[in-house]
């Protein structure tokens, strides 16, 4: 028998989903979305929730996350449950975290060790992307098994951190073409790994140590070059690509005009690019500085954010996530004499729906549908999760949040429910709050009251082939199919191959006709005149030696000529 606890009522609301909004209700029953309607027939004993002037929307998708994360000789502050946690706070009811392990290390042992720290923890449901640090048979074959029996469909590649994550570009070339062959979406991390090493140590021994530091060996230009170098090594791969995070104004047009030429490519901006940026790392105190620092860097043109919310907003950029990888005080302290040591990351998770509203939709940048896709439904189709997640329909999930678009909140450090010590919008008024939210029919935000539990999240397999990555590869690629030329068979004859045919021709150089007297230099090192040498010369007899000298004529006149002339 159905427990009343189980039977919802969501009353008097506004759906919003990516494509539509209209007045209607919602019935909740086993986790399940059983009906949207009016005037619906309900068993009784069902919890009824006022919705009335309020916003009815999928829960969000966070599909960035790095929780309880081993990087750069620390661990992130935040684990499966304060960041599962915090994430509801905010309206995000699933997370898609990412198993990374060291360089020689199993993708499988990587998987199963992650999953195992997140189940019995998570307070939401979660899926994995599987990161690749390295490349070998063992990567190729072990790629299957997730995506066959594990439930991966997204592998994240680095283009940076050189010796340690860093992929070279064929060694990309093949991890892409395996992600194709298997329909599984590749992700890419994109800066320049090898001139961000040589920056770093230069700007290190020019003594420029601090937060700063980082910004400064990361430019823009570099974040850019990457990101045209992964596009183009995936459309030669024959590959969708996606780009995460994208942090800068370059990288974003280079993906917008490589959309606008037929790529199948996706762009990810993230809440921090997209709600705050990089001047803060030039901040007097040291550990707010070292608080924004992250990779690819926040960028100092403050313009930035505005305008990648312009192109998220117009889908340029497609979806938005958090890359909430949390590090506190002490923790960022492993970089005080030397930033390339800064633990890399800021959070995101708890404030990202938060963020895109105020920044988006309350900007006048972005309409309420838009967000949704923003937030959650781009997210499900092209991990292949929708319409179970990210869509308020009969028979998705029951991950919903009434959302409150005009009660307003301030974010800080003081109040989230983070595990971190600091907050990159610390102070920032946000309208936007999640007032309700359901997570598989459990109601874990009541009236703005937090009410988790611990291990109530479930993990949910992500299959390969996505329609909305994957949709137009197959057709593009019978497009795209060389065929070749017929034509009939030479029938002429072949010259014989000469042995050492070319080395003789180095031995017996062509020369030149010129007199030797003209030549002064030593011959090239391939036996060839030197270029650099003239056949000038002011010694001996000169071409004009018989033609009469002409006497000089004292001019007055001063350089330029006389100005007092008529013209």
């Amino acid at each position: 028998m159905t427990s009343a606890q189980s039977r919802l009522l969501l009353k008097g609301g506004r759906i919003v989903n990516d494509d539509q909004s209209f007045d209607a209700d919602i019935y909740i029953e086993d986790g399940i979305i059983k009906q949207v309607g009016n005037n619906l027939v309900i068993p009784g004993g069902a919890r009824t929730i006022d919705a009335r002037g309020k916003l009815i929307i999928p829960g969000g998708i966070d599909t960035m996350t790095h929780m309880q994360f081993p990087f750069m000789g620390t661990t992130s502050a935040d684990d499966f449950y304060s960041g599962t946690k915090a994430a509801l706070a905010g309206g995000t009811t699933m997370i898609i975290d990412v198993a990374c392990g060291q360089r020689g290390s199993s993708l499988v042992d990587t998987y199963e060790t992650c999953r195992e720290q997140a189940e019995g923890k998570v307070c939401c449901d979660f899926a994995l992307q599987v990161a690749l640090t390295w490349w070998s048979d063992q990567v190729y074959k072990e790629m299957e098994i997730l995506t066959l029996e594990k439930g991966v469909n997204a592998f994240k590649m680095f283009m940076d951190y050189k010796d340690s994550f860093m992929m070279d570009d064929s060694e990309l070339y093949a991890a892409f073409k395996r992600c194709k062959e298997m329909g599984a979406l590749p992700l890419v991390r994109a800066e320049n790994g090898s001139i961000i090493a040589l920056k770093a140590e230069e700007l290190v021994a020019m003594g420029v140590v601090g937060p700063e530091g980082h910004e400064l060996g990361r430019p823009e230009e570099v974040e850019a070059e990457a990101t045209q170098r992964a596009i183009t090594i995936a459309d030669q791969a024959g590959s969708p690509l996606m780009i995460v995070p994208v942090m800068s104004k370059s990288s974003a047009d280079v993906i917008s005009a490589a959309r606008r030429n037929g790529k199948v490519v996706f762009g990810e901006p993230i809440a921090a690019s997209l709600g705050t940026d990089g001047t803060h790392q030039w901040n007097k105190c040291w550990r707010h500085a070292a608080g924004h620092v992250m990779g690819p860097p926040l960028r100092p043109d403050p313009s930035t954010p505005g305008y990648l919310m312009d192109l998220l907003a117009n889908n340029d950029l497609q979806l938005a996530g958090s890359d909430n990888n949390t590090h506190n005080a002490d923790q960022k302290a492993l970089g005080k004499d030397d930033f390339r040591l800064i633990p890399h990351g800021v959070n995101g998770v708890e404030d990202r729906m938060s963020v895109l509203w105020e920044k988006g939709v309350r900007a006048g940048k972005m309409d309420a549908c838009r967000f949704v896709a923003a937030t959650s439904t781009t997210a499900a189709k092209i991990y292949n999760i929708y319409p179970k997640k990210g869509r308020i329909a009969v028979g998705s999930d029951a991950d919903v949040v009434i959302w409150d678009p005009n009660q307003t909140r301030k974010i800080s450090a003081q109040t989230h429910h983070q595990a971190v010590d600091f907050n990159i919008f610390e102070g920032m008024e946000c309208h936007g709050v999640p007032l309700y939210v359901m997570s598989n029919g459990h109601v874990v935000v009541d009236e703005g009251q937090l009410k988790v539990t611990q291990g109530l999240g479930r993990f949910v397999p992500t299959p390969c082939h996505s329609e909305a990555v994957y949709g137009r590869i197959k057709a593009r690629d019978q497009a795209r199919c060389p065929l070749p030329v017929e034509r009939e068979n030479y029938s002429g004859t072949v010259v014989n191959i000469q042995e050492n045919a070319i080395m003789k021709s180095v031995e017996k150089p062509i020369q030149s006709a010129l007199e030797p007297s003209l030549h002064h230099r030593p011959p090239t090192r391939g036996g060839g005149r030197n270029m650099q040498e003239s056949s000038f010369s002011l010694s001996g007899d000169q071409i004009d030696d018989k033609m009469g000298v002409r006497s000089g004529t004292r001019v007055s006149n001063p350089p330029g000529g006389r100005s007092t002339a008529l013209w």
